[in-house]
């Protein structure tokens, strides 16, 4: 009776051990993820000068614009946290979208090769932090299903394992993924 009792507590030691190895797992594969996002979003963040620069060459009377992106990127840079930094960088795609507004009325501008590459870099970047916040929402996904699933629900809260914030789309970006695009002939 004795040998049973202890095989069952081995088990139970063991699966707990293997459970709470699985979510330290999983928590630093989220913190790897989001550091992935963090790499990306500073070379954009790095960008925004260059091309703010080189649009204000062509349009120096759109002050306000640069102003406005100038704000929202120092507010991108100072944020903290999945959902700080996602509402930061969705003010900041949305300022840099009226960036690139006010490059379109420019031809001159459109056509300058400075502006071309960096406008190009960005949207590379763009399409890299799409890319690196689904591969962090992937892994905030399983490491939440995890830790609420059994039998980590028991421990996980007592033990430091928090639930992971999302790195979501903001309003502006939701209502563009939303919107079917114009096709005009």
């Amino acid at each position: 009776m004795s040998w049973i009792l202890l095989a069952v507590l081995v088990v139970l030691a063991v699966w707990l051990a293997l459970s709470y190895n699985g979510l330290v797992s999983l928590r630093q594969r989220c913190r790897q993820a989001f550091s992935d996002i963090d790499v990306q979003l500073k070379q954009r963040h790095d960008l925004v000068p260059n091309l703010v620069a080189t649009v204000q060459g062509y349009a120096a009377h759109e002050r306000g614009t640069f102003d406005e992106v100038t704000r929202a990127r120092s507010a991108a840079m100072a944020a903290q946290g999945p959902a700080a930094q996602a509402a930061a960088e969705g003010a900041l795609s949305g300022a840099l979208g009226r960036l690139m507004a006010i490059a379109e009325a420019y031809p001159d501008l459109k056509a300058n090769q400075n502006f071309l590459q960096l406008q190009a870099e960005l949207a590379d970047l763009e399409n890299k932090i799409a890319a690196a916040r689904r591969f962090f929402n992937n892994a905030a996904a399983e490491y939440n299903a995890t830790r609420e699933s059994m039998p980590a629900a028991f421990f996980a809260n007592a033990m430091g394992f928090a639930p992971q914030d999302f790195f979501n789309l903001d309003a502006s970006e939701k209502q563009a993924v939303e919107q079917a695009p114009s096709v005009k002939f």
